[in-house]
């Protein structure tokens, strides 16, 4: 695997696809800079070998029409502040005004180009836009695991312009590093948290593990499914009724692999969808007509403690319960101070996917556990078992 280190970047202008699509506030300030500090240690070693950095990066969904409120000048200042070096900005990606910008680049300095997504080329994958990238710098790198997933001219077809001067950034590298060590060179045992609200989702992600963990521990609205498709009740709990087929069919699945599944055996339910609704404690399999279940239960909590405890390798994507309010947070809080624990005991720990990302966040784990995964949609693609295109183009 190529990454930066194989290069000495002096004199060189490093064209760096980069992942800032950061939330902005309505002042367009900043509210989230981690991708920004995540992709520094590549930029970094770009200067220090002497060589300049180009970054290009989108925001947002400006499908091809340029717009103040998604320029990538409003977060200029921010990305200075954060690599330590005054960012220099080229108010298009391509043409005069990225080619000027470019030519007056001197080593040791950093230039952002403007939205790549003002241009509709960018996410056609057009090949002349690629190559009109291309043309800027000396040597690729891709840093932007958040959009690997994508087939984008910035993401997959640029590199073809770059036949040996291709590699990946820090970023990326450990993503690949951190989805192997789970996939496929885990210590065992293995263990995989699957929460979120539907099997539907999560199906490709469950058929592709099966055969990479030992214990997988279900939690969430995805629960519900799995109980009822066996027998039980589950009340006015979210359940995919045309999913239990399903479910008992990912249960056989299991059984002949070896692989143990972990469900709730009691559920934290309430008599509304809401913070404030009336609560209690009840059987998984016996939610009552009225109730839904919105958390785990604390026999559950204890069950999956003890696999999280003696797991070496884990997997969590997805909460496991409605997290966003306090009132059913425990358990999501839970599985996250089992998983800080087991981590400090030598386990390897990855967390990768919108919500459970969020929930790391939110309650202060993003600091206790192995890896955090900066991208939603490619994380799960990678657990699904497919080769990115923005991994393969480097590859």
């Amino acid at each position: 695997m190529k990454t930066v280190d194989n290069f000495n970047f002096k004199s060189k202008k490093a064209l760096i696809r980069v992942d800032f699509n950061v939330p902005l506030d309505g002042d367009l300030n900043v509210t989230d800079a981690s991708r920004i500090t995540a992709a520094k240690p590549t930029i970094i070693k770009v200067l220090e070998d002497g060589g300049s950095a180009i970054l290009m990066s989108h925001l947002g969904r400006p499908d091809g029409k340029a717009s103040d409120a998604l320029s990538l000048k409003n977060i200029c200042t921010k990305v200075s502040e954060i690599i330590g070096v005054n960012v220099k900005f080229a108010t298009d990606c391509v043409g005069d005004a990225a080619n000027e910008a470019v030519k007056n680049l001197k080593s040791g300095e950093v230039l952002l180009l403007e939205n790549l997504r003002f241009h509709n080329e960018e996410e056609a994958g057009d090949k002349g836009f690629a190559e009109k990238l291309a043309s800027l710098g000396d040597i690729y790198v891709n840093d932007a695991f958040g959009t690997a997933h994508r087939a984008h001219a910035s993401t997959t077809i640029v590199a073809e312009f770059f036949p040996e001067n291709k590699c990946f950034g820090y970023l990326l590298a450990k993503e690949i590093v951190a989805i192997d060590k789970v996939m496929k060179t885990g210590e065992k045992p293995v263990t995989a948290i699957l929460g979120g609200s539907k099997v539907s989702s999560k199906i490709t992600i469950i058929e592709n593990i099966l055969d990479k963990v030992d214990h997988l521990i279900i939690g969430g609205g995805m629960t519900y499914t799995f109980i009822k498709a066996q027998g039980g009740n589950v009340g006015d709990s979210i359940c995919e009724d045309d999913k239990q087929e399903l479910a008992l069919s990912i249960l056989k699945q299991a059984k002949e692999k070896g692989v143990q599944i972990h469900l709730p055996v009691d559920v934290l339910a309430a008599n509304d969808f809401n913070n404030n609704a009336e609560t209690k404690i009840v059987p998984v399999t016996d939610i009552p007509n009225g109730w839904q279940g919105l958390d785990a239960g604390p026999q559950t909590l204890e069950n999956f403690k003890k696999v999280i405890l003696m797991s070496k390798t884990i997997l969590w994507n997805g909460p496991i319960g409605v997290f966003e309010m306090p009132t059913f947070a425990k358990g999501t809080i839970a599985i996250g101070n089992y998983i800080d624990e087991a981590t400090k005991n030598g386990a390897f720990s990855l967390v990768g996917g919108g919500d459970s990302v969020a929930a790391v966040k939110q309650f202060g784990f993003e600091d206790k556990v192995s890896y955090v995964s900066t991208g939603g949609g490619a994380m799960l693609e990678s657990l699904e078992g497919k080769i990115l295109p923005g991994i393969a183009a480097i590859l």
